[in-house]
């Protein structure tokens, strides 16, 4: 049996407890839900559904959630738990445990009555079921659901006057149609009860409210800068009423799409069905791992433009990057077996490849992706060596050859002339990549004309990313008899100068860029050791891992600068100009863990001692899946002290490199 995600009323002694935890289930098309552990919204981005228009992209909030009354008697408990402007409900006061175990179940006991509530999606659909099961008391009582819609960007406060909706009633559906775009139609079904109008509740004021949910406080957003207020739409209330010791299996489904053609538990039990199946055809058999795979599976998404799969960079606001695919690929969809997706997932990114390069990103409209980025495509030829030695089947190796091999030489060509961005290769072999306000590496931040990280000239992972490519190519036409274009003379070259230049021997570790030799201690000389093809000696290897440990592991992954820099910034929080000047100058990131823990075990020749400290640094993750955003891994945390998830709470590349690293230690 999986551990299942516990959370009782300690977690929630009040509200601002409660909204540092939260939960997130995707739909596969880019849409998903997600919320607080007591119910409420702490971000922005919070809502039981955010749909995907065009998935997995333009991504919408359409049902923030739904708010529960109990009247008994003439006695009324709201169970909305919600911080507004000078105030909140706690309604978490009767809620008494909250679990996550593939979907999110909250548990709330009023005097004798007992209330289950569960949040699903349904898989390939924008469209999320709410379900209940109470057991009433020995009074009758009535039950009320506000749903709560609107229709904004995700991200994105909205003002209540753009909150207006074309709206009709039919039997037990209400259909919404919102001003702002007349070819969506938002439909909510409920399996019983009466809509009741709210414009009709009796009020002494002069302007009746009760048409929204207005003044919304997000905490999380606060903590980051964020001073606006945010407003959702209430159009009815639902009224159920319940006998006495009556048992009630309530649902409402709330969708995009065209029909609901399932009931509310139905979409529950296939959405745990497919989750399990996840976890079995993995075949981990541990806890630990297993939520890992359930984990994997919401980045892993559809792309209407290739018909295809991708994935995701993280949740809640990330589409699909080019590096974090590459990075994540691995861990994702082949230490899940997931073999039918990795094959997408390659092609679908083959499809854009232009002038030599796998796109940066897609943005979260229907632009073009943008291709500022020299590491998405010599992470590409990892994603194809690792999927091939995954499967080790010919029918794969054919797939290659007739649908990817082309686009691997085409960047190998682009790479070793010149490409946009500066992206080329020197006389010495080595690459070259930026200039100018560019920023084409993974520490990427731009803050108007300032340039937070100029990594221009030739970075050290882009060059230990190229001599891998270059092994790679080599090993691919041998095994598929074609033209040889010089990759193992190259590799040569390219070793010989990597090795003469980039050695910092003051320092004992590598340069981070040269020619200008930036000799800050930063994480991404990892890559020259954790690599398939090793570009330095072992003996540098050992220093190289050693020098990494010191300056930068944090218990949560690597800092991205050391913190004896002068320059170093240990916290990320506050406006995002604060947190932009501190994104890669400090802070810690969860996915380098998977590097360093590779690293250090291969300089440590796979010793028993070496696997139980990996064991060790990798077992600490076990408690961040249960804070934070429940079983995901953070995109970062502060350099000082790693503990509060930071940035995107829910990271591919954090989630895969956990994973992947897990396999590689315990040879699963």
């Amino acid at each position: 049996m999986d551990r299942i995600y516990s959370y009782g009323r300690s977690f929630f002694k009040t509200i601002k407890e409660g909204n540092e935890l939260n939960w997130v289930i995707g739909n596969g098309i880019g849409g998903f839900s997600n919320s607080t552990i007591t119910g409420g919204s702490s971000v922005l981005h919070h809502g039981y559904l955010v749909a995907a228009l065009n998935p997995p992209v333009n991504r919408y909030l359409i049902l923030t959630r739904t708010q529960e009354e109990i009247e008994i008697s003439n006695r009324k408990y709201d169970l909305t738990s919600q911080s507004y402007i000078n105030k909140s409900k706690n309604g978490h006061e009767y809620l008494e445990r909250f679990t996550f175990d593939c979907i999110p179940e909250y548990r709330y006991r009023v005097e004798d009555v007992y209330i289950k509530k569960t949040i699903s999606m349904d898989y390939g659909y924008n469209t999320v079921a709410i379900c209940y099961e109470i057991e009433n008391g020995i009074e009758e009582s009535n039950f009320k659901i506000t749903p709560v819609f609107n229709y904004r960007l995700a991200g994105e406060a909205i003002e209540k006057s753009k909150l207006k909706f074309n709206q009709e009633i039919k039997d037990n559906m209400l259909t919404l149609i919102p001003n702002e775009n007349k070819n969506i139609k938002i439909t909510l079904k409920t399996s019983e009860g009466d809509f009741y109008d709210r414009k009709l509740i009796p009020t002494n004021l002069a302007t009746p409210n009760y048409l929204y949910e207005d003044n919304n406080y997000y905490q999380i957003e606060n903590r980051t800068g964020f001073l606006g207020l945010d407003n959702h739409y209430t159009p009815y209330d639902i009224n159920i009423k319940i006998k006495a010791n009556e048992n009630k299996r309530i649902y409402l489904i709330c969708t995009i799409e065209d029909e609901i053609s399932k009931t509310g538990f139905q979409i529950e039990e296939e959405y745990k069905k497919r989750t399990n199946d996840l976890v079995l055809r993995a075949g981990y058999n541990d806890n630990f791992a297993n939520n890992l795979v359930k984990a994997a599976d919401h980045f892993i998404v559809k792309r209407n433009s290739t018909g295809l799969k991708t994935i995701l960079a993280g949740y809640p606001w990330f589409t699909d990057w080019g590096r974090d695919t590459m990075i994540a690929f691995e861990g994702l969809v082949l230490c899940t077996k997931r073999f039918d997706d990795a094959r997408e997932i390659l092609e679908s990114f083959s499809r854009y490849v232009k002038g030599g390069l796998i796109p940066n990103l897609f943005p979260d409209t229907n632009t073009d992706p943008l291709y500022n980025t020299v590491d998405a495509s010599l992470w590409y030829f990892q994603a194809v060596y690792k999927y091939l030695k995954y499967t080790e089947r010919e029918e794969d190796y054919k797939f290659i050859e007739n649908k990817i091999y082309d686009k691997l030489v085409e960047i190998f060509k682009a790479y070793s002339t010149r490409t946009e961005f500066s992206i080329g290769m020197d006389t010495d072999g080595l690459i070259f990549a930026g200039s100018g306000l560019d920023q084409v590496t993974w520490m990427d931040v731009r803050v108007g004309e300032i340039v937070v990280t100029p990594r221009h000239g030739k970075p050290v992972e882009i060059n230990a990313l190229w001599y891998n490519a270059l092994c790679i190519m080599e090993e691919l036409r041998i095994k598929l008899n074609k033209e040889d274009l010089k990759y193992r003379e190259l590799s040569e070259k390219v070793k010989k100068a990597f090795n003469k230049k980039f050695w910092n021997n003051e320092k004992q570790c590598l340069y981070d860029v040269i020619d200008k030799k930036d000799d800050s201690i930063r994480p991404n000389q990892i890559w020259a050791v954790s690599l398939p093809f090793s570009i330095l000696p072992k003996e540098k290897e050992k220093l190289v891992v050693s020098t990494v440990h010191k300056h930068l592991y944090s218990t949560y992954g690597l800092r991205s600068l050391s913190f004896m820099d002068e320059n170093y910034k240990g916290k990320y929080i506050g406006e995002l100009i604060n947190r932009d000047l501190a994104y890669h100058m400090g802070t810690t990131w969860s996915f380098l863990i998977g590097p360093f823990i590779t690293a250090y075990i291969k300089v440590n020749d796979f010793s028993e001692t070496s696997i139980i400290r990996a064991k060790g640094m990798l077992s600490v993750f076990e408690d961040h899946l249960k804070d934070g955003c429940i079983n995901g891994i953070a995109e970062i945390f502060d350099g000082d002290f790693s503990s509060t998830s930071r940035g995107c709470y829910t990271q591919a590349w954090g989630v895969a490199e956990v994973l992947r690293v897990f396999k590689e230690i315990y040879r699963k």
